[in-house]
């Protein structure tokens, strides 16, 4: 199952399209994960989260909370975890990056489906930023 919530007020989403996107990237990863969670929240939400769980302070742009092993066991369509967003900050990148807001959520949807799928672009030699660029592209992304 593929859930998408709106959590921020400062932009208005399409939360149906997000949903349509969610459920192409997971058919181009590991064919066991059909379900996530994407949650669009405000940058003050997402420094409390950023705060909470890593230690880190202000914003950022995704953060990914994976599902224990535990519940993988318990679904015979596991869900991977929660995919966070902060779309004040995905706005602000988007412009930094000359990208539509449109593209810049789908590749922190993307980027942050890798990490819940095991991947770690701090130690893993670029092979996550590879399969990345590979996605997008295979994605449509611009």
């Amino acid at each position: 199952m593929i859930e998408v919530v709106n959590r921020q007020r400062k932009l208005k989403l399409d939360r149906p399209r997000w949903e349509k996107f969610t459920a192409a990237a997971l058919r181009v990863l590991p064919p066991n994960a059909s379900g996530v969670t994407v949650a669009f929240v405000s940058d003050r939400m997402m420094r409390e989260l950023n705060r909470r769980w890593r230690g880190q302070r202000g914003t950022t742009d995704v953060l990914s909370f994976p599902a224990s092993q535990d519940e993988f066991e318990k679904f015979e369509s596991p869900t991977l975890g929660d995919v966070v967003i902060s779309v004040e900050q995905a706005a602000r990148q988007a412009k930094e990056n000359n990208l539509t807001l449109d593209d810049e959520i789908a590749q922190l949807i993307l980027h942050g489906l890798l990490h819940l799928c095991g991947y770690d672009h701090s130690s893993d030699n670029g092979e996550m930023n590879r399969l990345e660029l590979r996605l997008r592209r295979r994605l449509g992304i611009g």
